[in-house]
């Protein structure tokens, strides 16, 4: 699938062409993604147990709108706001998965099969509408807010899947981190070894790394009567935090993760979406 510039001669900023959006997918990426991840869920914890949980939710969705449009506004990939709206989708999704189970109870296999299926409902339009799901070709506006839509929705439904496995199986949250490590090489054997395609196992990943960094930071976080290590959320937020900065501001500083126009149209025909 090419990332070439749409020829059709639109003149609409929604579908004007220009700068990819998003970072070349190499193991920095899923490193910064899963740390993302364990940081949303610790610091959504550390807000609803220090404040009024609506007030919390109310200021997470903020910090999300203003995160996106920050890097919406960029109009390119730039290092500090893609992940500055990475971990705040990854705050404000959790927030909005539990409030689902928390405040409406609504059960976690209702909640997962309901973001499910609105994730399933975004690639559907999504591909209807840009005949492709490739992170290579993400260099419109339009495009780039389906692709922030299937990450939220991606982050809601791993909220909800991990605390499925973590509560209502009973696994708690080492096995439950357990297991998503185990489901997560499944497209990482399929991609490398299987040829299966390239495009279904960075999402089947991607999907995976929510509930896989959000399991492991419930453990590290909760305590020993709920099968965690007792560490707290704020000094697991503080670790995570400082983590993510480092990295980040590594990847700023060298622009290592930078797509270029050719490497992104040759990733289409190898795509290196789950390469280490």
């Amino acid at each position: 699938m090419s990332s070439v510039p749409d020829q059709s001669g639109s003149s609409s900023l929604l579908t004007r062409a220009g700068a990819l959006r998003v970072p070349q997918i190499a193991a920095a990426f899923w490193i910064v993604k899963g740390l993302s991840t364990a940081m949303g869920e610790s610091s959504s914890d550390y807000l609803v147990t220090r404040m009024d949980p609506p007030i919390a939710v109310v200021l997470g969705f903020v910090a999300f709108l203003a995160a996106l449009t920050l890097q919406l506004r960029v109009g390119r990939y730039v290092a500090w706001t893609y992940w500055l709206a990475v971990v705040m989708v990854g705050v404000f999704g959790t927030m909005a998965a539990d409030v689902m189970h928390v405040a409406l109870g609504i059960p976690y296999p209702v909640s997962t099969g309901f973001y499910a299926v609105a994730l399933a409902v975004v690639f559907l339009v999504w591909h209807r509408t840009e005949h492709t799901l490739s992170i290579h070709t993400v260099d419109t506006p339009r495009r780039e807010l389906f692709y922030w839509a299937a990450v939220a929705a991606t982050f809601a439904m791993g909220t909800a899947l991990g605390d499925f496995t973590a509560y209502t199986l009973h696994l708690g949250y080492a096995a439950s981190a357990a297991l998503f490590a185990i489901l997560i090489l499944i497209p990482a054997v399929g991609y490398r070894w299987l040829g299966w395609n390239p495009i279904l196992c960075f999402w089947s990943a991607y999907v995976i790394t929510r509930p896989l960094g959000a399991s492991i930071a419930d453990w590290l976080a909760k305590p020993a009567r709920d099968t965690g290590l007792g560490l707290g959320d704020g000094p697991v937020v503080t670790v995570l935090g400082l983590s993510i900065l480092a990295l980040v501001a590594y990847l700023a500083l060298t622009k290592s993760d930078v797509q270029q126009p050719l490497q992104a149209a040759a990733s289409d025909r190898e795509d290196p979406a789950l390469r280490g």
